[in-house]
């Protein structure tokens, strides 16, 4: 098995408010300092002690100083990294001009030397689309074209023109061709049966968010797996990465705090999955039930407790672990890298 990092930087304090809920003042230039500094130090560490990826999220306005420019960010830890693997999970592709986007990832993979994973998605949160004052069920039909247009903008080593209701393009070529080819492996956040099979077909590999059930996310996982062997391909486990919450708790005590902030969590992600009039829910909105969602979801334990729940994902299937913001905690990263990770080489 192999393990990764999954999430972005926060800012250091909080107080005014939240994004679901009353007016915030924007985080501090300080407060969102640390926050950069403690992801890009994480990362550093991280890749001394053999995680394999970091994988970043982008939000937008959310006052909590979480990632908007993932790409950017990338940059820099490709010159502060030498083998780690650097992935965006995802790039929300419906408010991105599809050229530049292609031209941001290429530059990446180049100056990465080839460790680009690229993942992409069509958004999930309804207050992101309000605020870019784009329609949420324009989604799927922006995500579609762009896609298109990445991939061949990426692939394309002849000029070419595309011209549609949205985006009109003449005569280009993207610069510079990616190091990896055709092009970066792309990854697709997905949680729906229908989405799940479209996302083989397409020949993505695949991310499973961190909110859902060890049972889901395993579902979900045989339901990619099979429709990837209907396409007469071989499944590869690696192609598939299972974000996860963690906690490394050694008293009842530490147990009922960690599994406490975990629920805090998980309700303001379900209240940002879901539109205010309820007649959205996104599929990255956990079980209502916040305790179970957190006991069966979440990598919360002794050591010894963890390797047990990360053998039930490996059972099922599962050979790539991301860890949710493991760089946050104190000493938690060189504790899973030399007291659990060996149990898995």
């Amino acid at each position: 098995m192999k393990f990764g990092l999954f999430g972005g930087a926060t800012a250091k304090s909080s107080g005014n408010g939240s994004e679901s809920g009353g007016e915030r003042l924007r985080a501090s230039p300080s407060d969102d300092s640390h926050g950069y500094n403690q992801l890009i130090d994480g990362v550093v560490e991280a890749e001394r002690l053999g995680f394999h990826s970091i994988f970043l999220v982008e939000h937008h306005f959310t006052g909590s100083a979480q990632i908007s420019a993932s790409l950017n960010l990338l940059t820099y830890l490709a010159a502060r990294t030498k083998t780690i693997r650097l992935g965006t999970a995802v790039v929300v592709v419906p408010w991105h001009n599809p050229v530049l986007l292609a031209e941001q990832a290429a530059t990446v993979d180049v100056l990465s030397n080839g460790r680009l994973d690229f993942g992409v998605g069509k958004g999930y949160r309804p207050n992101e689309f309000e605020r870019f004052c784009i329609p949420l069920e324009e989604a799927t039909e922006r995500f579609e074209e762009s896609i298109d247009l990445i991939r061949k903008s990426l692939t394309s080593d002849t000029r070419f023109s595309h011209h549609s209701d949205r985006w009109h393009f003449e005569d280009i070529i993207v610069e510079p061709p990616p190091v990896q080819r055709p092009h970066p492996p792309m990854w697709l956040a997905a949680g729906r049966p229908e989405s799940l099979r479209k996302a083989a077909e397409d020949g993505y590999s695949l991310l499973l968010d961190q909110l859902a059930t060890f049972d889901l996310a395993l579902e979900r996982l045989r339901i990619y797996r099979e429709a990837v062997e209907a396409t007469g391909r071989e499944f590869d486990p690696m192609s598939v990465a299972v974000a996860r919450g963690v906690a490394i708790v050694r008293t009842d005590a530490e147990r009922e705090q960690a599994l406490e902030r975990r629920m805090q969590a998980l309700n303001r992600m379900n209240t940002l999955a879901t539109s205010a009039d309820r007649n959205y829910v996104s599929s990255m909105a956990s079980d209502p039930d916040l305790r179970r969602a957190a006991e069966n979801g979440t990598l919360i334990g002794t050591p010894d407790e963890i390797i047990e729940k990360i053998g039930r994902l490996r059972d099922g299937g599962a050979a790539y672990v991301l860890l949710s913001s493991a760089y946050a905690a104190p000493g938690l990263m060189q504790c899973f890298a030399e007291e659990i990770m060996p149990a898995f080489k």
